[in-house]
Parts: structure tokens; C-alpha cells; sequence
């Protein structure tokens, strides 16, 4: 008998990445199979690269499923999942400057729901554009998983920028028996902002203190005690030249809010801190609970959790509006979106779903 795929439009709203992670992680989680078509067809070059091709090998490997049409340039796949998502060691490596923190946001569900604990080495760029860096993982991200009942630890071995790549990083996942649900809706008061700023391999240590003291000038009107490092990379760690800062606001309800920023030529260290520094001002004046860069990150957990789930955040991104959709046409679950004023709040009924395999020592 002829296997059927749920079928999913790969160039729909982000048109990007995000679908085939989200579509290929549910897939190995809830066992169906799926056919992703159009795969970023509106982009500059369609079809699949490098990073996506080793997130989609990586969780074919962790679920010993069926990846067919993964070739470089691909505008079509379909993955068959196995039956269970076996605990172990992984090792991905995009050989380029492919964001690792990407790579993480395709296996770590998958990773939550093995019959074992799972580590997983990545390769690849720790401090990308167009991706959350390294540090937005273990601050805030990780933040948000230990609400749903999801810790997992990070390791960095060794960074990697673009243009060259050759970060590492561990991460280390004890599964779940289930995903709780979450209620991010009251900000509370600031009870801390803290950060660093960094340069790597022959850029001055100036440069990171010149970032330090943009974003200290642009947030002292909101927090004035924010305590920014600003440090050298070991070169043993951070070979090539790179620079960026990372700010975090914490709240007194357990919230973390960032912003962040890379170096690029042509661009004044201290601009880049002022920038950096505007830009999580107007997230703690906003009032949100959660910025613009972790809502679509949590809106799979939120799906799968065992209960009605709560998030209050801004403007609805286009990658949160991507992860829904993929979310509601996988799962047949709705969200709900409620603007209050300028923010939104979403919410949904999780499924619950269970870890089929869980190990005996997996968190209940």
C-alpha cells in the first residue's frame, strides 16, 4: 500500500528554515510522516542548503527514519519517521558557518522525547546573523524550557563565525515524560540586567568595551545598575575575528527578555551597543513577557505541553506565525490570538503528548 505524507507548503509566510524544522521535528515526535513541497521557493536560491540538509540527516539519524529528496538544492522532501527516537550520541556539523543554535531548534524536541539521554555535538557557527547566537540559547531559551519542564545544558568547546565556521558545542538532554504547560503573562519588575561584549582573534579589546558603554548609555534611563563584561575571546577558543554583545533583562516572575548584535565593518562598536541597548529598552517598556526573538520558539512546546499554555509578547512575528501554522496543520490543535493593545496574548490547549519510551529516569 502506497505510504501517505501530510503535505506541507514550504514557501507559506517565512517561506524559510522554520517550516522544515518544525514540520520534521513533529514528524519524528508524533509519527507522521510528512512531504514538505516548494521548499523556500521565493528565496534568492530555492531548495535546500548545507544546514538544513545535516538538521534534517541529524533527526532522520535520532528516530532511524526515511529522508527522501535530501540533496543540496532540493525543493522537495519526504521524511518517514521511525518508531522511536533512540537516546545516544549525534554529532551534526554543517562544515560552514550554519547556525548551531538552528541546529538545536530541530533535534532538542526530538532529543526531550527519546527512550534515552541523548548528546548531541554541533558544528557550525555559534555567533551567526540571522539566527539567535549561542549565548540567547543558554540565558534565555533555556530559561523558557526549564518552565516547561525541559532543563538541558550547553557546552561550548569552540566558537565559530562566519565566514569559517568550525564552532562546537555539547549539548547534553535528559528526556521528558511530558511538557508542561506554561503561563508567561506578568512581567513583574526588573530584577536584574546583565550581558556581555566580546571580541575575538586580532579585533581590540576596546571595541568590546565601547559596545559595553553604548548599550549602559541607551538602558541606564530604564535600569541604571546593568553590569555588561566586556572580554577578550582565548584564542584557543575563538581563533578568528568576530565581535557582539548580548543583553538580558530578568524579571522578578522569571521572565528573561535580550537583545543582541554582531560587529560588522563599517559599523562603530559604540553605535552597535546603542543599538543593542534601544532595542531592549522598547522590549522592557513594551511591557511584553517574551521577545520577539523566543515567541516562535515556544510555540511547539506549547503545543505538545499536557494543558492550556499563555504567552504575552508583541507583534506577532512572521516566524511565529510560521511555527503555527505548521503547529495547527500537523496537530489539528487551534491557537489563540488576543490583542491587547500593543501586545498579544497567544494561547492553546496542548495535546499532552507522552514520551512513548521514556527511560526511568526521565522528569514527570
Amino acid at each position: 500500500m502506497a505510504q501517505y505524507y501530510t503535505e506541507i507548503d514550504g514557501s507559506m509566510l517565512e517561506g524559510g528554515g522554520q517550516i522544515l524544522r518544525t514540520s520534521v521535528s513533529l514528524s519524528a515526535i508524533m509519527g507522521i510522516p510528512v512531504k514538505v513541497v516548494k521548499i523556500r521557493a521565493n528565496r534568492s536560491k530555492p531548495g535546500l542548503a548545507a544546514q538544513h540538509l545535516v538538521g534534517l540527516r541529524l533527526v532522520a539519524d535520532m528516530c532511524e527514519g526515511e529522508l527522501i529528496g535530501g540533496n543540496i538544492g532540493s525543493t522537495e522532501i519526504k521524511f518517514k519517521p521511525g518508531k522511536v527516537i533512540k537516546g545516544g550520541h549525534y554529532v551534526a556539523d554543517t562544515r560552514t558557518a550554519g547556525s548551531v543554535s538552528l541546529l538545536m531548534q530541530i533535534a532538542l524536541p526530538c532529543a526531550y522525547m527519546a527512550d534515552g539521554p541523548v548528546t548531541l555535538d554541533l558544528k557550525g557557527g555559534t555567533n551567526a546573523d540571522m539566527a539567535p547566537q549561542v549565548e540567547y540559547m543558554t540565558e534565555v531559551f533555556r530559561n523558557a524550557m526549564k518552565m516547561f519542564g525541559a532543563p538541558f545544558e550547553l557546552r561550548v568547546n569552540r566558537r565559530g563565525y562566519f565566514p569559517k565556521g568550525g564552532g562546537i558545542v555539547t549539548v547534553e538532554v535528559n528526556p521528558v515524560t511530558k511538557f508542561k504547560p506554561i503561563q508567561i503573562t506578568e512581567r513583574g519588575y526588573i530584577n536584574a540586567i546583565f550581558g556581555w561584549s566580546f571580541v575575538a582573534g586580532t579585533l581590540p579589546l576596546r571595541w568590546a568595551t565601547q559596545m559595553s558603554d553604548g548599550v549602559k548609555e541607551k538602558i541606564c534611563s530604564v535600569y541604571p545598575r546593568t553590569q555588561i563584561t566586556a572580554l577578550k575571546e582565548d584564542d584557543n577558543v575563538a581563533p578568528h575575528n568576530c565581535s557582539g554583545v548580548i543583553v538580558i533583562c530578568e524579571t522578578s516572575t522569571g521572565c528573561r527578555l535580550a537583545a543582541d548584535g554582531l560587529g560588522k565593518r563599517g559599523v562603530d562598536p559604540l553605535d552597535l551597543g546603542r543599538t543593542v541597548g534601544l532595542l531592549l529598552t522598547e522590549a522592557i517598556l513594551s511591557g511584553v513577557c517574551l521577545d520577539s526573538h523566543l515567541q516562535d520558539q515556544v510555540i511547539l512546546y506549547m503545543a505538545l505541553a499536557d494543558g492550556r499554555s499563555a504567552i504575552r509578547v508583541g507583534e506577532i512575528t512572521m516566524h511565529t506565525k510560521t511555527v503555527i501554522y505548521i503547529v495547527e496543520s500537523l496537530l489539528k490543535i487551534n491557537f489563540e490570538v488576543t490583542q491587547e493593545d500593543k501586545m498579544n496574548l497567544i494561547q492553546c490547549d496542548g495535546i499532552g503528548v507522552n514520551n512513548k519510551n521514556p527511560p526511568q529516569t526521565a522528569p514527570r
